[in-house]
């Protein structure tokens, strides 16, 4: 009787370290991705205004145009962390390859749209006549490294389906080391100014993609998976990408409502709210990091048919996500006066930005269940549902957010639309959880 109550904080344990090993990683990876742009604007912004400003434009659209497609790496960890589950590791990264090669259909169909189209798309943007030269340049040669910037999320994806979170953060430490020294050497050293950049960051990708596919290809030769493309495997693929295509894309539009209307509010509030996504975005890749976790682990525990286990790990994440988020909550609210002089000196932008940053912090752990069940539900393999509940959430977000500018209150006002955008979500993702229904158990769903 005395050692009953053991149990569950073994189990505890053993959850936590699973979480630890794989979020600490995932996290790393995840920061090192946007540090490609940095550096790029760092390097660009010492050859000019227009050069800068056509970088923003490129980047812009580079940054969309990835994004998009992020179900390679959220649908194949779900579905190769299944196989691992179920014990055939053989059928997990042949998995793995039917992802990778709808990478590279899908990165010859964005080359094919952009090169010819990369004025107009700049146009589009709004660029102005002095940047958009320099725009287009970088866009045509940056959209040569789609195909590797998308095999790398297919691949990251069949790592962390395979419980492997090292090695994704090493090629990110490796790939950002990399595209840092190639622009600095071919935009000065070379002379080729913004294209060097390019380039550089285009090699960078492709030396990325190539540590990926030689991990892959010796997994799949070490258990005799097939590396053929296989027509039935990789339109399957895409079928379970297109769930999470439209819940991506869902939350890209309540994103780009929110710029909008920030837009409408006046300078001050647009720039305000401009530091409010930089800060929110680093929050959200540390919350991201439990619920890549959460993929991995719940796709092997439901392909290995584990239901207690399932369970057990979903109420620990969970436990992660509230505690992760109140103390970021905490962190935003006690830095505010410190981080605010770090992006404006501006007094009208100070006074709108510390109010919403409260609102902000005060979010953050329901941000914290919402990252991780949203994680949970992925690793199910859950993303019709998934889609839905995102699609919900965007009719109850849209009428709210774009009535701020009438009714009055400002940024603080946008971003308690956010925060119900995040509560709407909670909820959503919380009932599904708790009917059950995503637990469908065995090597496929």
């Amino acid at each position: 009787m005395t050692q009953a109550p053991a149990k569950p904080r073994r189990t505890g344990r053993r959850h936590d370290r699973e979480i630890i090993a794989l979020a600490l990683p995932a996290f790393g990876a995840l920061v090192a991705e946007p540090l490609f742009v940095m550096v790029d604007s760092a390097v660009i912004g010492h050859l000019g205004t227009p050069q800068l400003a056509g970088l923003g434009v490129a980047a812009a659209l580079l940054t969309t145009a990835v994004s998009v497609f992020v179900f390679l790496a959220y649908a194949t960890t779900a579905a190769v962390a299944r196989r691992v589950g179920a014990g055939d590791l053989s059928a997990a990264i042949r998995q793995g390859m039917d992802g990778i090669w709808l990478a590279l259909l899908l990165g010859a169909a964005v080359i094919a749209v952009v090169l010819p189209t990369a004025p107009w798309l700049v146009d589009v943007f709004g660029a102005s006549s002095t940047a958009a030269p320099y725009a287009t340049t970088y866009l045509r040669i940056s959209s040569l490294g789609i195909p590797a910037m998308l095999v790398v999320l297919a691949a990251t994806g069949v790592l962390r389906g395979l419980q492997d979170t090292r090695t994704p953060l090493y090629v990110a430490i490796g790939g950002f080391t990399l595209n840092a020294a190639l622009n600095a050497g071919l935009v000065y050293g070379a002379g080729l100014g913004i294209a060097g950049s390019a380039w550089g960051t285009v090699i960078a990708q492709c030396g990325m993609a190539a540590v990926y596919l030689t991990v892959v290809v010796r997994g799949a030769k070490r258990h005799g998976a097939s590396l053929r493309p296989d027509a039935a495997g990789i339109r399957a693929s895409a079928q379970a990408g297109v769930p999470l295509l439209v819940r991506t894309l869902s939350l890209r539009a309540v994103l780009m409502i929110a710029t909008a209307v920030a837009a409408r509010l006046g300078d001050a509030d647009v720039a305000a709210h401009q530091i409010i996504l930089t800060l929110w975005s680093l929050l959200a890749f540390a919350l991201d990091a439990i619920a890549i976790a959460g993929q991995a682990i719940i796709g092997r525990y439901l392909g290995a048919a584990d239901v207690d286990g399932a369970k057990a790990a979903c109420r620990r994440m969970v436990e992660w996500g509230i505690a992760s988020g109140v103390v970021l909550g905490i962190l935003v609210a006690l830095a505010r006066p410190l981080f605010i002089p770090l992006f404006t000196a501006d007094p009208a932008v100070k006074d709108v930005l510390l109010p919403a940053l409260l609102v902000v912090a005060v979010s953050q752990p329901v941000s914290g269940i919402v990252f991780v069940l949203d994680g949970v539900l992925m690793g199910a393999g859950d993303g019709p549902y998934l889609a839905g509940a995102m699609l919900v959430t965007l009719a109850v977000f849209a009428p709210v957010a774009l009535a701020v500018p009438a009714l009055g209150g400002g940024l603080t006002a946008l971003w308690w639309s956010m925060a119900l955008m995040m509560a709407v979500r909670m909820v959503t993702l919380w009932v599904r959880t708790r009917s059950g229904r995503w637990i469908v158990t065995g090597a496929a769903r």
